[in-house]
């Protein structure tokens, strides 16, 4: 796999059992760029190592006056200077196309889970720890798995090399091969309490980047209500927590480097003293010892990279643990006990039994309900993004269950949007470049929607001096435009989709009453004949309504149209217009609450029943 192939066509099925088991299964799946990396870095090694034998022979064919071998000693070295230049390069280019396209591979499927998982993602982890697995977790993943290759290219040049020597001089190369092993393995003992420390850091650092994840998402309301200072402190406590665990960990790991510097240190200085004696005694010649040194000197700079993987895989492992947590998340529990349908997208009426409520098809249904919490999640159960929470509850849609539905086709019969929709950064182009049936373009859906204005700003703002509001740019997250003008766009995005049902949970919340009345009457008319349901409570909404429910205490109460409710059920004008009990009394008013609306109601409501 290059860089320029990505993205990949199909990331795979992660074992997201565990973060060393994702870890194990992220290798696995690169394997032909670790055997690359490895290849490479045994060539670049090998260099290293061959220029301890070159040094060896230059000098003992200097001692024993050889231009022959002095020749020779030196072409060695050139050659050896080659691999070196060589398989650095080409270690360093496939060891970085190794780190990139594994750290992709995890982005596609965080992308791929949080799209498979909706609005239920950030209702089990939060949306801090998102953003965290997404951007610096899968930079620490990627760094492993581009660490592992070199690493494994060190291990076996090192045994290549302390095989040679104990070939070559055996009485210092034993020396040398009982020594690098201890010198490897020295830190070990070390190692669990600094991954502790580190754990310890990244826990930290991770509660403080959900911290000012979550600060900055309400910081308009933080403002509403004076916050701000509260919020900083807070941040600024946990920052300073981060701080003084990084200065724990970073005291730990240099305690490792220094053993690092001191035992080979140690080592050298024994290699040195022992060869001399050697030399000395005439057991070994002058060109062996150099030879020796020169290789043990070498030995230092593959022996780094004992001390890199341990500290990658102390970095990466909890970072793992959060990408393998959120990989390993399902929509629902009760998947494999669902039927397996085929794609065909069933139509007809929606119905939940769980309250009673029944959506006629190619109608626009309105339903009111006294608690906005209650009205959110029974817009989530029509989409069937609730499922998982009570099996006997599935939503009927032409009398099938949406739970046996395959999540593609659930999606594409059922959409639902929610009181605070999201706006991806790009043009306005793209943002209504989504699925969609093709029977609403951009512009009706735009001016249905009445973004008249809202196409105006976009122009003024634009950049490019096109003229083109299609062509303007969009923050994130829609920043740049009111709260208004971001709902409307919403909108406007929902109608191209153009789905058999359509769910909208308080569409006209923060637009004006003038605005409110055109977007529900060119709603209903761009929607005829297709199913729509709208959660709302404002009387301009719910008097171009086709029929109005009254949802009260989770259960169907009262069903006609807006004005028939107004007069026949006090409960439903509570609501609706915010009056009190007592000032109805007022007016000599004496009806029951919660009486049924009228004949026709009762009828229907015993029919769902």
């Amino acid at each position: 796999m290059q860089i320029r192939d990505l993205p990949y066509p199909d990331p795979g099925v992660p074992d997201a059992r565990s973060g060393p088991r994702f870890l194990l299964w992220l290798g696995r799946s690169q394997l032909g760029g670790q055997i690359k990396a490895v290849c490479w870095g045994l060539l670049h090694f090998t260099g290293i190592g061959g220029l301890s034998v070159g040094a060896g022979l230059a000098v003992q064919a200097v001692i024993d006056r050889s231009g022959g071998r002095l020749a020779f000693a030196g072409g060695f070295i050139a050659l050896c200077g080659v691999a070196i230049s060589v398989g650095d390069t080409m270690l360093h280019r496939t060891a970085v196309t190794n780190w990139i396209t594994a750290a992709a591979r995890v982005q596609q499927l965080l992308a791929r889970k949080t799209a498979q998982l909706g609005s239920a993602l950030t209702r089990r982890v939060a949306a801090g720890e998102v953003v965290a697995v997404s951007t610096g977790d899968v930079e620490k993943i990627g760094w492993f798995v581009e660490a592992l290759s070199r690493f494994l290219a060190a291990v076996i040049a090192i045994v290549l090399i302390c095989v040679g020597l104990v070939v070559y001089l055996p009485e210092l190369g034993a020396l040398v091969a009982i020594g690098v092993p201890v010198l490897a393995l020295a830190v070990l003992p070390l190692l669990p309490r600094a991954a502790q420390r580190a754990d310890i850091q990244r826990e930290k650092a991770g509660k403080a980047t959900e911290l000012a994840s979550d600060t900055v998402a309400g910081l308009r309301v933080l403002r509403g209500i004076g916050g701000e200072e509260l919020f900083l402190g807070r941040y600024r406590a946990a920052s300073q927590e981060v701080r003084e665990a990084a200065v724990r960990s970073a005291r730990m790991w240099s305690l490792i480097s220094a053993v690092q510097v001191l035992l080979p240190g140690i080592m050298l200085i024994s290699v040195i003293w022992y060869g001399a004696r050697l030399v000395l005694d005439g057991r070994i010649e002058v060109g062996g010892l150099v030879t020796v040194y020169s290789a043990v000197t070498l030995l230092l700079f593959p022996l780094r990279h004992f001390e890199e993987i341990a500290m990658a895989y102390s970095f990466s492992r909890p970072s793992a643990k959060r990408a393998a947590r959120v990989l390993s998340l399902e929509r629902t529990a009760f998947e494999d006990e669902r039927g397996q349908l085929d794609d065909a997208r069933p139509s007809g009426d929606l119905y939940d039994p769980a309250t009673g409520l029944r959506v006629p098809s190619g109608l626009l249904t309105a339903v009111v309900c006294g608690d906005p919490d209650a009205a959110g999640r029974l817009a989530e159960r029509l989409g069937g993004h609730a499922a998982g929470e009570e099996k006997s509850a599935s939503v009927l849609l032409g009398g099938v269950a949406l739970d046996d539905l395959p999540l593609d086709a659930a999606r594409a019969c059922v959409l639902v949007q929610d009181k605070d929709p999201v706006l991806l950064s790009g043009t306005l182009a793209e943002l209504l470049d989504i699925p969609a049936s093709g029977a609403v373009d951009p512009e009706k859906a735009l001016a249905a929607a009445q973004c008249g204005d809202v196409l105006d700003a976009l122009i003024q703002a634009s950049v490019d001096g096109s003229g083109d509001p299609m062509r303007s740019r969009i923050t994130e997250r829609g920043r740049s435009l009111s709260g208004g003008q971001r709902q409307r766009l919403a909108l406007a995005r929902s109608l191209v989709t153009d789905p058999e049902v359509l769910v909208l949970d308080e569409p006209t919340s923060a637009v004006d009453s003038h605005t409110e009345a055109r977007i529900a009457q060119s709603v209903k008319e761009l929607r005829a004949g297709r199913t729509t349901v709208v959660f709302a409570s404002s009387p301009l909404l719910l008097d171009h309504a086709d029929r109005v429910v009254f949802i009260h205490e989770g259960q169907v109460r009262a069903v006609g149209l807006h004005r028939e409710l107004l007069r026949s059920d006090l409960g439903y004008r509570e609501v609706v217009t915010r009056e009190t009990e007592d000032e109805h009394g007022e007016h000599g008013e004496q009806r029951q609450i919660m009486a049924p609306a009228s004949a026709r109601a009762r009828e229907e409501i015993e029919e769902t029943a």
